[in-house]
This record gives C-alpha cells, structure tokens and sequence, in this order.
C-alpha cells in the first residue's frame, strides 16, 4: 500500500546496462528482477486490478505457489512455496514484514488494486529484506513515484453480500522533492453461501442437506498516509509512514465443519508505523535504514449459550457457555512489535559490489482471560511472551563477461532469544527459556547463454527461526508451542528462462525449474478436530519441478498462459515422534496443480482508446490424503478430493485524457463444483461479481 511505499532497496544487479533488453527499451522493474541472478519470477497486476479476483487467488496462478482457503473471503489463508508454507514463506509489504503493516490477517486480505507488483522470491531470499525464511519470499510492492497529483479508486459488489473498496491519491511536487500520499479499503461479506452438510431430522436420522452459512460474516477497514521528500542533498529519501486497519470475522464451524457454531468470533486491531532513510555516504557508499513499530490487539469470543444448527436456529441451552470446547473463553492478546534494519552498498569497484544488512526484531505479547476458570488464579495469558531475533549478513555481487555472468554470493547469522514462561496444572508457571545461533551461506548465479535464454542456478543452506505465531500461537485457535526450534533447509534451484519476440509470431516466453529442500527440524502446522499447534518434523524433503509458458499474440489481440507443479515432499525421519511414518507425504499438502487462462482483447470496439477483453481462468489441484497415507486403510482415508475450478470475466475499459474507467463482470466457479481446499470445509460456489475502477 502507499503507506509503506518504496520501503525495498533496489535489486541486485539494476543499474544501467545491467540488463539487456531485445527491444531496445528500457526494461521494466520485472524484467531488471528476472533477468537478474536471484531464483525470482514477477507478476503484474494491471490486469488483475480490474477483475474482482482477490490477492490469493492471484498469487494462486503462478507456478509453484499454492493458496488455500478454509472458507470465503476473510477466512485464514494458507500459502505455499515448493511445498513449504506459513511461516517458512516470509511476507512482506515493500521490504517491511507483513505483521509490521497491519496486515496480520495474511496476503489475501490485502487489496489488489493497492499494489504493483509481486515478487515471488524462490528458496533464497536476498540480504537486503534481513529476513530468515526456508521456501521463499513474497514481496507486495506498491505504486512508486508518479510527480504531480494522481489518484485511483474501485468498488466491487457480488454474491454473499460481499462489497470491497479501495481508494488511493498521492500528490508529488517534483520541484520541491515533498511527496504526500493517502490511501484506504473497506471490505465487508456475509459468506453466506450454500454448503452441503448433514443435519438431523425430527426423529434424529441424520441426512443430507443443502444449507446456507448463517455466522460467517466478515469486515475489515484500514487506511494509511505517508508523506516525506526525495532527491535532496541530505536524504535521497526521507519518508514517515502510518497505518490503521481493524477487521471482525465470525467463525461458522469447527475444523473439519461438522459442527455448526452461531456466535464464536474473533477479530483484530493494528496500528503502527515506520520510518525509512536512504542517502548516499559518499561516491560509492549508500546506506538504507528502516525501523518501524506496529501494536496488535486481538480478540476471540466463544460465549454462545446455545447450541445451534445447520439453519441457524438454536436447539437447546447449553449447560455452560462455550461452543468450542464447552467452556466459555473471552480472550484479548496485546502485542507490541518493533523491527529495524540497516543496510550499506558498497560499489568496491566496476563490476563488483558488497552488501551489508542487520535486521533486529523484538515482539512482546501479554493477554487477559476475561472468563478464567478460577478468577483467584494468576491468568495463563499473563505468562512471558518476549522474543528477539537478530538476522545479519553479508554479500558479494560479481558480474563478468560483458555482464552475461552475474554471480552472488552471501553469508548469514541468526540469532533467536525467547524469554517465555508455560502455565502448569495446580496454576503455576516454569521457565521455557531458549537461544540459538545459526549461521547459513549460499550463492545465486545467472548466466545469459544467449539473448534468449538465461540459466539460473541457486543453493542456501538456511535457517528459519520460529515467529511469534507459531511460538505464542494466533490468540484464537492456533495454541502455543514453546518448545519449537529453529528449522533449517538446505535449497538447491535450477532453473532456464527462454525469451522470443517477433513481430509475426508474438511474444513467447518460457520457464522450467528444478527444485528441493532437505530440511531438518521442519515445523507444520497440525491439527486435531478443534485446535491447531506448530510441531517440529525432525526430517522432511521436498523435490519439484514446475513449469510455465506464456504466449501474446501480435497487437495484443491474445494472451495465453499455463503453468503447472509437481512436488514431492515426505518425511524422511527415521525415528521420533514421526518415525513411524518415514516415506510418507507430509499431511494435508497438495502435490499436483496446475493453472491455464487466455485473454482475447478487442481493441477500440465504440470509440477510440477503449478496450473490450474476454478472460478466463482455470485450476486443477489433484486429490491429496488429510493424514499420513501409510496410517489405516487406504479405502477408508479421510481425503481432500481432486477439483478442476473455472472463472470467466468481461472487462471494458475506457480511457480518456484525465484517466480511464474499468467496468469488469465476473463469474467465479463458473461449473458450480465443489471446491475444498481443506478436508470437510466446503468454499463457495458460483459467484458473480461487478467491479469497477477509475484512474485519475
């Protein structure tokens, strides 16, 4: 979002003449990024800005990357990187982590016509983001610097009552160097679709029925404004940035959605801000220092009285309050982040360059239990909750041969302290107190063959370091798990790129990679039917390889695009909690998906300088086991069934001197299917959908 705008360094290897270009233009920041020696791919959302698809689904169509979804919008997401997901796929928000920018809820909620670009960094993850991770990176990148006053806004309305919006101004005075920039979101849905389930007649013989989801609502508003001055002899750029968003989410049902509940909650505040100065410190010396801070206050509700049914009526008064695990919980959580970074560049010599970073962390978390069991008691939420981690480093970038070899290589250190204390039975608390230190090397290299094609090849032998979600767990039904240790990965990539573009054949290109992660100490997410925790999975390997195509024809007039994964992730603990289980995929994790869309565009069909587009989109994800595939027989496992999901949309723009107006209608799940991206729980239906947006 503009709040946090342009809070990324440059990337490796942009600079002029660092990219060479068959056009003769000059390169976008996608091109200056793929063609760079970093394992990264880009993806643009122009076009996604003006369908009503959200970020999610988005980043869903890429080759590799896997999104899902326990419900509609609103509900927690899940994102995948070759097989590794959650935390060990860092997030970030112009270079700042996403818990730091409000967006705690997850990438999806973050509204698509606020951001730019993506890129989606695969195994290695540079230096300048001064972040641990084990699959990868995401990096939402926003609007950058337009001089003069610009502005946009969109509005989207659809099935389940689910109205977005977005709106967006910045004012840049180039003479003067002042930038000042605004911007806000509203969502709001009921999700009240239909879902099959079984519910009990009057006798109490348990049927089949079609229902509509009565308790699953969801809202979120949030806004930010940032102002600052560039291109001044004391600070290339000076920027301040604050933020506040708020978001409320009723919860419909339990994990596996077998039991209804009708008025378990949970929602969240934050607010915060960041700072970031980059300046030059002499003729080949630059330094980018960012900090920032961000207050968290969350709250889960499960109070209800009642027990409900599929229809939303209540049945019987309960005994005692709670729907979750029949007692009632009235939890708030405040937590307190701050992280700083600081980064130096030093050009040593033409061709060469060295990279310094050191990013400190610090979060601190304490709650209250307003419904305790035992009021007399000290609150198991009042436990210590502190955690620092420290992520520092060094790199050397090497281009040679006229620029065709471009060669970086890096070392890290990690530093983890908790300082947490664990409720025990009879109400007190004991010590669980942990420090670590880790180090990890790696290198990425990109050699240009030819002016079509680039091999890419990339190895870090990482550490990720355990987040305060997964230590502290989420405050509502994510549990803490203060034993956790580090994990770490060795992450090797290989991958080519091909490139052509002729004015009778169109634009191709093409992309293959090769990819595994042997991790050690790996941590997933596991679940029973009423609450999740974070556990350490003492081996794991995971190897695939996706590909993609792309395809436009000569003027646009039509895009086709396809990608697919395939990957192969399974326990290799030989002993151990999960040693019984040795040679089996890791749980709940698709392995094969695949995405396909075309466009076909008119242009100027009513008038000059407008547009008119027909888009579609499909994805295949293969059926998948729930549990360990060798546990029970195999006729009788729990499974996530294969799906094949389809979205149709038409799009009209039309522009003029001022800007252009978009008006989009789209049908999603356009064959009516039943989709799961969880075992049990069911995702919507057929949807329409209208957006619009303009640009001024």
């Amino acid at each position: 979002m503009q709040m946090w705008a342009q809070a990324n360094p440059q990337p490796s290897g942009e600079g002029e003449g660092e990219v060479i270009e068959m056009s003769g233009e000059a390169p976008s920041m996608a091109a200056v990024l793929e063609q760079s020696a970093e394992a990264v791919d880009v993806v643009e959302t122009e076009e996604a800005q003006r369908e009503s698809a959200d970020m999610g689904e988005v980043l869903a169509r890429s080759e590799g990357v896997g999104v899902r979804r326990g419900g509609g919008l609103g509900a927690d997401e899940h994102i995948s990187l070759a097989g590794l997901s959650g935390e060990q796929v860092r997030l970030f928000v112009d270079g700042v982590p996403i818990e730091l920018t409000g967006f705690a809820l997850g990438i999806g909620n973050v509204p698509v016509n606020l951001v730019e670009r993506v890129e989606i960094y695969r195994g290695v993850v540079p230096l300048r983001f001064g972040a641990d991770a084990l699959g990868g990176a995401f990096n939402l990148v926003t609007d950058g610097d337009q001089p003069g006053t610009n502005g946009s806004a969109s509005y989207q309305v659809g099935s389940f009552g689910t109205h977005r919006a977005t709106l967006g101004g910045r004012y840049e005075d180039d003479a003067s160097g002042l930038f000042v920039r605004v911007n806000g979101f509203g969502d709001y849905t009921r999700n009240d679709y239909a879902v099959d389930v079984e519910v009990a007649d009057e006798r109490g013989r348990v049927e089949s029925a079609q229902v509509d989801r009565f308790h699953d609502g969801y809202r979120a508003t949030g806004g930010g404004v940032e102002f600052g001055v560039v291109d001044k002899p004391w600070a290339e750029r000076l920027q301040v940035q604050g933020f506040y968003t708020d978001y409320n989410k009723d919860l419909q049902h339990n994990l596996v959605m077998t039991v209804p509940y009708g008025e378990v909650t949970y929602g969240e505040t934050g607010t915060g801000g960041s700072a970031r100065y980059v300046q030059d410190l002499g003729p080949s010396v630059r330094l980018d220092a960012v900090a920032g801070y961000a207050y968290r206050r969350i709250e889960f509700r499960d109070v209800g009285e009642w027990v409900y049914d599929w229809h939303g009526e209540r049945i019987r008064e309960r005994a005692q309050a709670g729907e979750i695990e029949s007692r009632p919980h009235h939890q708030l959580h405040w937590q307190h982040g701050a992280l700083a970074r600081i980064g130096l560049v030093w050009d040593v010599a033409a061709q060469h360059r060295l990279r310094f970073a050191a990013a400190p962390t610090a979060t601190t978390r304490t709650g209250d239990e307003r419904r305790q069991t035992d009021p007399s008691a000290r609150d198991p939420l009042t436990a210590q909750r502190d955690l620092l981690t420290l992520v520092t480093g060094a790199e050397y970038e090497l281009s040679a041969l006229d620029r065709r070899l471009e060669n970086v290589a890096f070392a890290k250190d990690y530093v983890y302290a908790a300082r947490t204390e664990e409720p025990v039975p009879g109400g007190s608390f004991r010590r669980r107190d942990r420090d670590v230190h880790r180090l990890g090397v790696g290198d990425a290299v990109r050699y240009r063959v030819a002016d079509w094609l680039d091999i890419k090849a990339s190895y870090e032998w990482a550490t990720r370091l355990p987040s305060p979600s997964e230590v502290f767990g989420n405050g509502m039904l994510i549990v803490a798990n203060l034993e956790l240790r580090p994990e770490t990965s060795h992450n090797p990539n290989l991958g080519a790129i091909v490139r052509a573009d002729t004015a009778r054949a169109g634009t191709f290109r093409g992309e293959v990679n090769l990819f595994g992660r042997f991790a050690d100490q790996l941590i997933v997410l596991l679940s029973n039917d009423r609450v999740f925790s974070y556990q350490n999975v003492f081996e794991a390997r995971s190897l695939g390889v996706d590909a993609a195509a792309t395809w436009t024809a000569p003027g646009n007039y039509l895009a086709l695009n396809a990608n697919a994964t395939w990957q192969d992730f399974v326990n290799t603990s030989a002993q151990g909690t999960f040693g019984d289980f040795e040679g089996d995929r890791i749980p709940n994790q698709p392995y094969l998906f695949a995405n396909a869309s075309t466009r076909a565009t008119l242009p100027e069909p009513f008038g000059t300088g407008d547009e008119l587009s027909l888009t579609w989109h499909a994805r295949y994800v293969h059926t998948f086991f729930r549990g360990w595939e060798s546990a029970g027989l195999r006729e009788f496992k729990q499974t996530v069934p294969s799906q094949l999901l389809h979205s149709a949309a038409l799009t009209y723009v039309v522009r003029h001197d001022v800007g252009a107006m978009t008006v989009t209608m789209e049908i999603h799940n356009l064959t009516d299917e039943r989709a799961y991206d969880f075992f049990g729980v069911q995702r919507p239906g057929r949807a329409l959908y209208f957006k619009t947006t303009a640009e001024f």
